[in-house]
C-alpha cells in the first residue's frame, strides 16, 4: 500500500490558503502525500495566483493545482455570496481533478466555506473532513447559529445585548461575525447554510490545542452546539503556524530591513502593530495611533497601509501626509514605520518584541502564543470580535482597546501600550503567555494532545476506508 494522499481544498483568498499550507506541511511530516487544489477564478484578488506561486516555490514537496472556474455570474453580489457561488461553480473542476489522480484520494480536507464540495466527495466516495483554521470557540458558536439566529433580532440591532450560545461565553451582538450583522442579508444566509453543512463532514480538524480552549471543546464534545443531530468529531491538531524560519538570507532572499532594525533593539522593548492582509485604517485613525505611540515613549514597529478609500489610488501609503507632521523625525530613534507588509511570523519571534497590537486573526493569535507575546486586541473584520472575547475573557492572554468599533483615541493607545509594557498587569499577562507557549509546544510534541488527536483522526479515516460510512 502506497502513501496516503490527501487533497486539501482552501476557500478563496490568501488568508485561507496559508493555514492550509501549514496543514499540508503537518501531513508531510507524518509521511502523507498532499495536493492543494486552489480555485483560480477571474473574481478573486490577483494576489491569489501570485500567492500560490510564492507558496509553491517555498514548499517544493507540496503539489499545487489551480482549478480554472467560471466567474460568479452575479458580479454585483456581496463578496461572501460571490465567493460561495464561485466555490459551487468549481465543483466540476474539483470532480475532474479527483478523477484524474493516479490513485483515488484517501481524504478530502475542506476549508470551512467549501461545503458544496461535500457533494463531490459523496458522489466519488471520498471521505470528507473539514479543516477549521480559527478557534474551536468560533466553531462551537457557528454550529449553533443556524438554530439560534432565527430566534434573535439582527446582531447589529442588538448592540451590546448578549448572544448566548450553549456552553459558550456570552458575546455582544456587535462582536459577532461582521458579515452576519444583518439577519436578512444574502451573506448571512450563505454563512448559515455553510455552518449547517459543516456538520455533514466526517470530522473537523481545528487549528487549536486542548489547553487553550477547554470550555469550547467541552461544548462540542457534549453535543450541545448542534440540536437534534450528531456533532461531528472535533480534533484539535494545532497550533499549526509558520515557524518564521526563513529570510535569514536563504535562497538568495534579502532579510527584511525591519528584522535588522529589531536586532539592534533591547529585549522585549518594542510594540509591534500589524493588522493582517486586509487591515487598513482611516487617516483620522492613523493620526490617533501615531500620537498614542509617540506619547507612550515606547519603541515600536508599525505596518501601515493606505486608508481603505485611498488604497486603489495610492497602494503605497504616503506616510508624510498620513501621519502627524514631524512624527517620523521625532520618533526616528525609537520607531520604525513600514509600508504595507512585514514578515510577521519572523517579527513576533524576535526577542526585541514585547507586545503585539493585533486584529485578532487566528493565525496571528497562534503565532503570538508560540512566541509568548502578550496581545492588545483591535478586531476589524470576520470573526475577530469573537476571538477578542475568548482571548481577553477566557484565555486571559490579551487586553482590548476601548473604542475599536468606531475610533480608538490616542490616549487609549498610549494607556494600553503602557499597561502591557510597564505594569504589574502586563507582567501577569507575560507570565500567562509563557505558560501558553509551553502548553502549545507540549501539545505538538510526540504524545502531546494535538499529536494524539491527529493519530485518532487517521484511525477514524482507516475505519472509513473499510466501508464504515457512518459518523462514529
Amino acid at each position: 500500500m502506497g502513501k496516503k494522499t490527501f487533497v486539501l481544498y482552501p476557500s478563496l483568498g490568501v488568508g485561507h490558503l496559508i493555514p492550509m499550507v501549514e496543514l499540508a506541511k503537518h501531513l508531510l511530516r507524518h509521511g502523507l502525500a498532499v495536493l492543494i487544489a486552489v480555485v483560480d477564478t477571474p473574481d478573486t484578488d490577483a494576489v491569489s495566483a501570485a500567492a500560490v506561486a510564492r507558496l509553491a516555490a517555498a514548499n517544493p514537496a507540496i503539489a499545487f493545482r489551480l482549478l480554472p472556474t467560471p466567474a460568479s455570474p452575479d458580479t454585483g453580489a456581496h463578496p461572501v455570496k460571490r465567493s460561495h457561488d464561485t466555490l459551487r461553480l468549481a465543483n466540476p473542476a474539483l470532480r475532474e481533478l479527483l478523477l484524474s489522480l493516479p490513485a483515488a484520494a484517501d481524504a478530502l480536507l475542506l476549508d470551512m466555506f467549501c461545503v458544496d464540495a461535500l457533494d463531490v466527495a459523496a458522489e466519488l466516495g471520498v471521505p470528507a473532513y473539514f479543516f477549521f483554521a480559527s478557534a474551536a470557540g468560533d466553531l462551537a458558536i457557528f454550529f449553533n447559529l443556524p438554530y439560534l439566529y432565527p430566534t434573535l433580532p439582527s446582531f447589529r440591532d442588538m448592540g451590546k445585548a448578549l448572544v448566548r450560545c450553549p456552553g459558550m461565553p456570552p458575546i455582544r451582538g456587535m462582536d459577532m461575525v461582521i458579515t452576519m450583522q444583518d439577519k436578512e442579508s444574502d451573506q448571512t444566509k450563505v454563512r448559515l447554510y455553510q455552518f449547517k453543512r459543516i456538520t455533514e463532514g466526517r470530522g473537523v480538524l481545528v487549528n487549536s490545542f486542548d489547553w487553550l480552549e477547554p470550555r469550547a471543546l467541552k461544548a462540542l464534545e457534549d453535543g450541545v452546539c448542534v440540536p437534534g443531530r450528531p456533532t461531528p468529531r472535533v480534533y484539535c491538531i494545532g497550533p499549526l503556524v509558520d515557524d518564521g524560519k526563513k529570510g535569514k538570507g536563504e535562497n538568495g532572499q534579502m532579510q527584511h530591513e525591519c528584522l535588522a532594525w529589531l536586532d539592534t533593539q533591547p529585549k522585549r522593548s518594542v510594540v509591534f502593530l500589524c493588522f493582517g492582509s486586509k487591515g487598513a485604517f482611516s487617516a483620522e485613525q492613523l493620526q490617533e495611533i501615531a500620537q498614542g505611540l509617540e506619547s507612550s515613549g515606547h519603541r515600536f514597529l508599525w505596518a501601515v497601509r493606505s486608508p481603505p478609500e485611498e488604497h486603489d489610488q495610492f497602494p503605497e501609503p504616503d506616510l508624510e501626509r498620513l501621519l502627524p507632521e514631524g512624527f517620523l523625525e521625532r520618533t526616528a530613534n525609537r520607531g520604525m514605520v513600514v509600508k504595507n507588509w512585514v514578515p510577521q511570523a519572523e517579527v513576533v519571534q524576535n526577542e526585541a518584541v514585547g507586545a503585539f497590537v493585533t486584529h485578532c486573526g487566528w493565525n496571528s493569535v497562534l503565532e503570538a502564543i508560540m512566541s509568548g507575546l502578550p496581545m492588545i486586541c483591535w478586531p476589524l473584520y470576520a470573526e475577530q470580535g469573537m476571538n477578542k472575547v475568548f482571548m481577553v475573557e477566557e484565555m486571559k492572554i490579551a487586553v482590548e482597546l476601548q473604542g475599536y468599533e468606531e475610533l480608538v483615541k490616542a490616549e487609549e493607545v498610549e494607556a494600553k501600550v503602557r499597561l502591557v509594557m510597564e505594569t504589574e498587569e502586563g507582567k501577569i499577562l507575560r507570565e500567562r503567555l509563557a505558560v501558553a507557549r509551553d502548553k502549545a509546544l507540549e501539545a505538538t510534541k510526540e504524545g502531546g494532545s494535538s499529536e494524539v488527536a491527529f493519530a485518532e483522526f487517521l484511525r477514524d479515516l482507516e475505519k472509513s476506508s473499510y466501508g464504515n460510512g457512518e459518523c462514529h
